[in-house]
């Protein structure tokens, strides 16, 4: 059996940090996808243009540079405005809404482009029939486009979620105690890295494949009722 000299609950403490930075980044990301493709969509030229700086830039940049831009320009922004209105003392920002907001962003930056392919992969005829049959285009967005999108932008979606479980590891340089930290606080105690660096290992594989059964069971619960060919298209 492996000894981990009484680390392995502060380690599992980690790894479910590590679940709830990935699982809050996901949620907001997709919400920022989503948004974001349908500006990129959009008649406005100027919305067009603010999705594709924003893409371009977000994917352009490596998430470890994201979130130490967003961690550090926060706190000075914050600072500043503290300091304009009287306050002295040093305000600093939570570790995990700084980590996981960066990688929301970049998750959305990802997402983005699979909802806008999602969009374009249904027939324009299903839309004009739901307005022709008196749909408002709220409607039939709700009703006709949003649960075809879900079911086609659902295996890119999971990929990025499993690259972002796995970045999580790059918010414990802002100091949050993920998998990551905690691992480090093991190594740095015991002097086992091999060990302890083995195990995290371990933890980050058996969340990567729980994270594959549970995309698999969702795709499989969006292409009910579809032939073989359409569930695949």
């Amino acid at each position: 059996m492996l000894d981990l000299q009484g680390f392995g609950p502060m380690l599992l403490l980690g790894a479910w940090m590590t679940v709830k930075v990935a699982l809050t980044a996901t949620f907001f990301g997709v919400l920022i996808g989503l948004g974001v493709a349908l500006l990129k969509m959009s008649s406005s030229r100027a919305g067009r243009l603010l999705g594709e700086i924003y893409t371009t830039v977000l994917r352009g940049v490596p998430i470890l540079v994201v979130i130490l831009l967003f961690y550090f320009g926060a706190i000075s922004a914050v600072n500043a405005i503290a300091k304009s209105i009287g306050h002295t003392d040093f305000v600093d920002i939570n570790a995990f809404v700084a980590g996981t907001a960066a990688l929301s962003l970049a998750f959305g930056a990802y997402a983005t482009e699979v909802f806008r392919g999602a969009f374009q992969a249904i027939p324009i005829g299903q839309i004009e029939a739901a307005r022709a049959l008196g749909m408002s285009r709220f409607l039939a967005f709700r009703r006709v486009s949003l649960p075809q999108v879900w079911r086609l932008a659902l295996p890119g979606l999971g990929n990025i979620f499993l690259v972002i479980l796995k970045e999580t590891a790059l918010v414990s340089i802002v100091g949050l105690d993920e998998l990551m930290r905690k691992t480090e606080y093991a190594v740095g105690f015991t002097k086992e890295p091999f060990t302890f660096y083995l195990y995290a290992a371990f933890l980050y594989l058996a969340m990567t494949v729980i994270a594959m059964l549970i995309v698999q069971w969702l795709e499989r619960r969006a292409n009910r009722g579809l032939q073989p060919t359409q569930a695949t298209a």
